[in-house]
């Protein structure tokens, strides 16, 4: 029996399962005192179980703004509800038997490893179709990092998500092709739109995919292409009723705006225009004019109609953009990280493609390019921001399965070699030898966790804090908070850095004007900007060195690294 066979697929699954469960235990096991308190990995995670909260809460379901973020009336998000979904119908299934706060550690536990689950099946899946071996992928899948850094627990963003959908996408796109792969294809497209834009060029390298299968297969390449068509415009319209959300009329291409679903209802009339002229000819010349002509018209029409989606997250203001974006990680080239860096995010996605390469190259299978160009699509996403990286690592290992499966034959010590290159821990253990040990001397690491310790008994105020802090403020807190790390939050994020970088007597003057009632640092908070971040004729600076200015009173609790201060009232000067 081949890699191919239905019962290589079952025994997939039952690994995939095992696994699951196996790191499941042993990623819960060694973060349940974060996951007890709901410190969840990341800001994101935490934002997402704030947003889900508010909705179950009674905040409705097409009201995406996060009403304590940022100026009054709040932050309208760029978000999604698809991915609150699983998390949210997990705390109401588990709410009647655990009570509130265990149902939640429960969904933010099974959510991402019902993803992960998934995740591995598609990753052996799309090896099958390889004819490689659907078992080392699922374990090589399992091992992948950074992509599994998505799925442990407590990672309940759409990221995890995301990826899910982009490989139904792929797996959809191999095979001889049916009307059944078309809808998966199409559903995994337009759900995927509904979520964010990170991975349209990964959704655009689909499409494409099914575009060139259905020029050249007559049949299979037609059915395929009818049911992406129809899913796509059918999906899109259904989307534009069932998550139109309060955000809707945003002059932005960011989220699932009117804006972002005309641009890709246009696009989707090219598969349309194709699905019916393949019912005319058979022709792969004619069927080349048709893809050209259709894909070319339907992609100008969306540019000329929302310009904003050829730059979706372009509206950043410029200030921000230099104090803020630049030192958002996830957002830097590949290879503007320090090496170490760098090689733990990319290095599985680089021995993968040159796997991939040769494997193409050898095969010369439409199934092995499709792969291969998904590879080459990730990777160069890695190449401008790297959080690629996960996807383009995920990607790799079907490419390293082959890999793998071809050094059997060359002898334990290849074979060896084979299994170490394909790991993803491996680069991560050598990414991580390479980056430097923090000093000996270093103080004691202070976090928003620190600040939510002495925040969390006062009264409910506005806080001025630096944005990472934002999302587990709102999410252990009921303090409104100026700043948040997200890019829709100008006007908030801009207040926050100018008082914090401007003089302390001016700094008054902008606390009072938003209202700030506390304002929270850690010792070496801003220390990314340098020497603005602690130059005493700036507030930051000033409180890092214990020069607190008179408009300010400390309350931190003895002890604590994080340092909160309240605003003292305004002296009232006596009327002449």
């Amino acid at each position: 029996m081949g890699p191919g066979h239905p019962s290589s697929a079952s025994r997939d699954s039952i690994l995939a399962i095992g696994l699951t469960l196996l790191l499941g235990i042993a990623w819960t096991v060694r973060d349940h005192a974060a996951l007890a308190g709901l410190r969840l990995p990341d800001t994101d995670d935490l934002m997402r179980l704030q947003q889900i909260r508010d909705w179950l809460g009674g905040q409705p379901f097409g009201d995406l703004a996060q009403h304590r973020l940022g100026p009054a009336p709040g932050l309208e998000m760029h978000w999604s509800r698809v991915a609150d979904l699983v998390p949210a119908a997990l705390i109401l299934l588990l709410r009647p038997l655990l009570g509130e706060h265990a149902a939640t550690i429960g969904a933010v536990v099974l959510a991402p490893l019902l993803l992960f689950a998934a995740m591995l099946m598609l990753v052996a899946a799309i090896a099958r179709r390889l004819g490689q071996s659907g078992a080392v992928a699922a374990i090589l899948a399992a091992l992948a990092f950074p992509a599994i850094t998505l799925f442990v627990p407590g990672r309940i963003d759409h990221h995890a998500l995301q990826i899910v959908l982009m490989l139904a996408l792929l797996q959809a796109c191999l095979g001889a092709g049916s009307l059944r792969q078309g809808l998966v294809a199409g559903l995994a497209t337009a759900l995927s739109l509904v979520i964010g834009m990170e991975t349209v060029p990964l959704l655009a390298a689909g499409g494409l995919a099914i575009a060139l299968r259905w020029r050249g297969d007559a049949s299979g390449g037609q059915a395929r292409m009818a049911g992406y068509a129809t899913a796509l415009l059918l999906a899109l319209s259904a989307e534009a009723v069932a998550f139109r959300s309060s955000g809707w009329g945003v002059a932005a291409c960011d989220g699932f705006t009117a804006i972002l679903w005309r641009a890709a209802l246009l696009a989707a009339l090219a598969p349309a225009v194709m699905t019916v002229s393949g019912f005319a000819t058979r022709s792969k010349r004619a069927r080349t004019i048709v893809l050209l002509v259709a894909s070319g018209i339907a992609l100008a029409c969306a540019a000329i109609a929302s310009p904003e989606c050829l730059s979706p997250y372009g509206r950043v203001d410029p200030l921000l953009a230099t104090l803020w974006l630049a030192h958002v990680r996830e957002a830097q080239p590949l290879f503007a990280l320090p090496i170490g860096h760098a090689i733990a995010a990319g290095g599985l996605a680089l021995v993968g493609l040159a796997a991939g390469m040769r494997f193409a190259w050898r095969t010369r299978t439409a199934e092995a390019w499709i792969v291969l160009g998904f590879q080459a699509t990730a990777l160069a996403v890695s190449l401008v921001q790297v959080r690629g990286a996960a996807v383009a690592a995920l990607l790799a290992v079907p490419m390293l399965a082959a890999m793998v499966g071809a050094a059997r034959s060359r002898g334990p010590v290849v074979l060896a070699a084979a299994w170490l290159a394909a790991a993803g821990i491996v680069h991560a253990g050598i990414g991580n030898a390479l980056i430097p040990a923090p000093p000996a001397h270093a103080a004691a690491e202070c976090s928003a966790t620190d600040a939510v310790q002495g925040l969390a008994a006062l009264p409910p105020g506005l806080v001025a804090a630096p944005a990472d802090f934002g999302p587990l403020l709102l999410s252990t807190t009921r303090h409104r908070v100026l700043a948040g790390p997200y890019h829709r939050n100008s006007q908030g994020n801009r207040a926050m850095y100018e008082m914090f970088l401007r003089p302390p007597t001016q700094a008054e003057a902008l606390a009072r004007r938003w209202g700030v009632d506390y304002i929270a640092l850690c010792p070496d908070s801003f220390g990314e900007l340098g020497a603005l971040g602690s130059d005493r004729h700036r507030l930051a600076g000033s409180l890092r060195a214990g020069e607190v200015p008179a408009w300010l009173r400390p309350v931190s609790p003895a002890g604590a690294t994080a340092r909160i201060f309240t605003l003292t009232q305004p002296e009232r000067r006596p009327v002449p």
